[in-house]
């Protein structure tokens, strides 16, 4: 018989549940032999020679809480991203958010040592897949950016930004806020950049989400938006500005026809798919949980 609730843990992908492994497997390395956190955790004094640990240092969970929430994570919300992006492309986000998450936070290691002179940024290891994890609120937000939290009674569009506020304000009470706090700055920052202008869409002849609804200044609440949007516009200009300047030649067009995905209306049909698929995910969710409740009531009266 299956139990009550095995609906909410059940429909995990394949690829979700192998990633899962991973990370469990990852920090039972890193349990019974402490010294390999130093070939596999990032450690800036130490990335060159040992570059791989840019890559290896986001599947490496030092503590059981870490691991836990990560791998939660992962299968909660892979199970919502893969069905939609495809196992070849959710892969790849993670493999590029992962990469460039470590890079940038090698990078500010390194600036913050010349800064401060303090060695401690060289030396602590550091690693954890919150940045992946913290990319994945973002494409979040991007699919399903309406559809509200019952628990938190927020949208879904929030959550990023709601991570991060959360996140600097406890970095102000907690010693070790160097350790995860840059991870989940920019792993939410190069989750956006990647989903805004880098990522590839069969349907599409250009890349990323151009729509006015995942600009930058979304995730600030509406009266900074004033002051973020011409700041935004500068990077903007810096990563798409020669692209842009190519496609307003061609007018966007193909044939005398507008190119998918160049308009608002490819972003309101990938949010709609994300809603059709969340609604569809629970109602099968709830279905499993009436059954199961219906199981366990017949058991009941069986037993009587």
């Amino acid at each position: 018989m299956s139990s009550p609730g095995s609906g909410l843990f059940s429909g995990f992908t394949k690829l979700c549940k192998g990633l899962a492994v991973i990370l469990i497997g990852g920090h039972i390395v890193v349990q019974l032999l402490p010294s390999s956190v130093t070939y596999l955790a990032l450690i800036p004094a130490r990335t060159i020679p040992f570059g791989w640990n840019l890559i290896t240092a986001g599947y490496i969970e030092q503590s059981v809480h870490g691991v836990v929430v990560s791998t939660l994570g992962l299968l909660f919300m892979g199970k919502l991203l893969e069905p939609i992006w495809g196992s070849k492309e959710f892969l790849k986000f993670i493999f590029v958010i992962n990469f460039l998450t470590s890079v940038c936070v090698f990078i500010t290691a390194i600036a913050l040592y010349y800064i401060t002179r303090q060695e401690n940024y060289l030396y602590m290891p550091l690693s954890g897949f919150n940045g992946v994890l913290a990319g994945f609120l973002v494409g979040i937000k991007q699919i399903v950016p309406d559809q509200e939290l019952s628990l938190l009674k927020i949208k879904a569009k929030w959550l990023p930004s709601l991570m991060l506020l959360l996140s600097i304000a406890i970095s102000f009470f907690t010693p070790e806020s160097a350790t995860y706090l840059p991870t989940l700055i920019f792993g939410t920052y190069m989750g956006w950049i990647y989903l805004r202008y880098l990522q590839r869409k069969p349907e599409a002849k250009i890349r990323g989400d151009p729509s006015e609804d995942f600009a930058c200044s979304t995730f600030f609440p509406e009266f900074l938006r004033p002051i973020i949007d011409p700041i935004a516009s500068i990077f903007h200009r810096l990563l798409c500005g020669k692209y842009e300047a190519s496609t307003d030649a061609e007018g966007y067009t193909l044939g005398g026809a507008p190119l998918p995905g160049s308009d608002p209306i490819e972003a309101s049909r990938r949010r709609e798919r994300g809603a059709r698929a969340l609604e569809e995910r629970l109602a099968a969710e709830r279905l499993a949980a009436a059954k199961n409740s219906e199981e366990s009531q017949i058991d009941g009266a069986d037993k009587v």
